[in-house]
């Protein structure tokens, strides 16, 4: 009788392919190019940029050297996906900042490079080990739907141009895929902690320089920047200049102070230490306070607003006694009599039909009306504002101010968007809320309580104005969404395993 388990099995060989790979593998991310591969990558380059400097010139080797380190950003991003979050979101609060300042590079199509990478990465991790979960779901289904709706526009019929679409698409729709990869590869309470702590940290700084804006004034590429055509009609208000600190416009400013205050408040109700809740404190009044120098009157309501919401959800006899106090000191503050114009503006945001702004927005709301009802798809993306005045102007729509996100979501993608558009919020803030009660771990429960406030925040946000296409606004909407499910899905592998971090 023959014993098989004595004869020897053969492996099967292995292709070039693999054999390639495996080398590749050892020499650049088990040996990190200390071999003699590094070695002759080395001499390589070196050859490479002495001949090219010699027969091309200078540029030449600032090209090389800019090549090979976008190499190795590239190369990072990909074997490092965690970094590549971190970057990316860098990116997202600077990049206003960096082309104020003058730099003279595409940073806009740097990230949406950069967002392809992460797209890329999705898809490479797929084929190794394909997992799909992150496209099923409520909030990922309509999501879907947003993006398809979106990229459906290019042939709406009574567009004016496609090339507004192009340009608008970016921050209306592709910036929306970086929630699946948030989803995809925000895994840790540990990473969510290192990301709150670096956003809070961006935060600080903007603050600080705000401060520093309204009691030290500008810098000089930013006086520039003020006393540019048109500038001075929206900056500069009863004597007084908005401040806006590192972000595009004193709006994107406030909304961000607000948010990040809102971020505060649901960390405090987790498992902190004493100290740590102090800082936080510490944090909410400089945030809060850099907010009114914005003079942003869209944003001082969304911090009382939100704090409903928590008094709500989390019902007992403190917290309202703490709401009590809340209102009575906002509504103190709404009708003292005072000079400052800080003060002053926050309490017009308040008494919006005493506000002339806000009356010639309700006029342009009512003229509309009937162009809506009329286009089922509106005029397009891209069809009003800045966008509009470029590539179609003289058309209806391109001298149609919208301020408000949702007014031009009605307009340029029609009643059907706006549908869309609207379930998507109710079904984002209906999942948070119920991850929020589903929770189990106090420290992801109050991560999820502080997702569920800031959308709800950004939600009230976008009515006055454009709340959810500037840099890095639309960035932090999605982050907020995507931890939503993540602290859920943390939570819940926690529960099956035992094992809590």
């Amino acid at each position: 009788m023959i014993n098989y388990t004595q004869i020897p099995i053969k492996e099967l060989p292995k292709s070039n392919w693999q054999l390639i790979k495996q080398k590749l593998t050892q020499w650049i991310l088990i040996d990190k190019m200390y071999n003699i591969f590094g070695v002759g990558i080395l001499i390589l380059m070196s050859i490479i940029l002495s001949l090219g400097i010699a027969k091309v010139g200078l540029v030449f080797g600032i090209l090389m050297i800019l090549f090979f380190v976008a190499v190795v950003v590239v190369g990072a991003l990909l074997l490092n996906i965690q970094f590549g979050i971190i970057v990316y979101l860098t990116m997202a609060f600077t990049i206003m900042f960096l082309l104020r300042y003058g730099v003279n590079f595409p940073l806009g199509t740097l990230m949406d490079g950069m967002l392809l990478l992460f797209a890329l990465h999705f898809f490479i991790q797929q084929k190794k080990k394909p997992n799909w979960e992150i496209l099923k779901g409520p909030i990922s289904t309509w999501i879907l739907i947003w993006i398809g709706y979106n990229v459906l526009e290019l042939f709406n019929p009574t567009t004016e141009s496609r090339m507004a679409w192009i340009y608008t698409i970016r921050s209306m729709a592709l910036v929306t895929l970086m929630y699946f990869i948030f989803l995809y590869n925000i895994r840790t309470k540990k990473f969510i902690r290192f990301i709150f702590k670096w956003w809070l940290a961006f935060m600080v700084i903007a603050a600080l320089y705000a401060f520093k804006q309204e009691y030290f004034g500008f810098f000089d590429f930013e006086d520039r920047y003020n006393n540019s055509e048109g500038v001075p009609l929206l900056l500069f208000i009863a004597g007084h200049w908005r401040k806006y600190s590192i972000f595009s416009d004193p709006v994107t400013f406030a909304y961000n102070m607000a948010i990040a205050s809102l971020l505060c408040i649901g960390l405090l109700t987790g498992p902190l230490i004493k100290i740590h809740k102090l800082i936080l404190v510490i944090i909410i009044g400089v945030l809060l306070l850099n907010m009114l120098y914005s003079g942003t009157r869209g944003a001082f309501p969304l911090v009382p607003a939100s704090l409903m919401l928590y008094a709500i959800l989390n019902y007992s006899k403190n917290i309202l006694k703490l709401t009590a106090v809340a209102t009575v000191f906002v509504v103190g503050l709404i009708f003292m009599p005072t000079s400052n114009q800080n003060i002053l503006r926050f309490q017009s945001a308040f008494r919006p039909n005493d506000d002339a702004s806000y009356k010639v927005r309700k006029i342009n709301q009512a003229r509309i009306k009937p162009y809506v009802w009329s286009h089922p798809m509106g005029g397009g993306l891209g069809s009003t504002g800045e966008w509009g005045k470029k590539f179609a102007p003289g058309s209806f729509l391109s001298s149609f101010p919208p301020d408000s996100g949702y007014v031009r979501t009605t307009v340029e993608l029609g009643w059907i968007g706006l549908t869309i558009f609207c379930v998507l919020i109710f079904t984002i803030l209906k999942t948070g809320i119920n991850n929020y009660f589903k929770i189990k771990d106090p420290e992801l429960k109050s991560y999820c309580l502080a997702m569920v406030l800031m959308v709800f925040a950004w939600n009230i946000a976008n009515f006055p104005q454009e709340a959810l296409v500037q840099y890095p606004s639309n960035v932090i909407f999605y982050l907020t969404v995507a931890l939503m499910n993540i602290t859920y899905r943390i939570d819940q592998e926690q529960q099956k395993s035992g094992i809590y971090e």
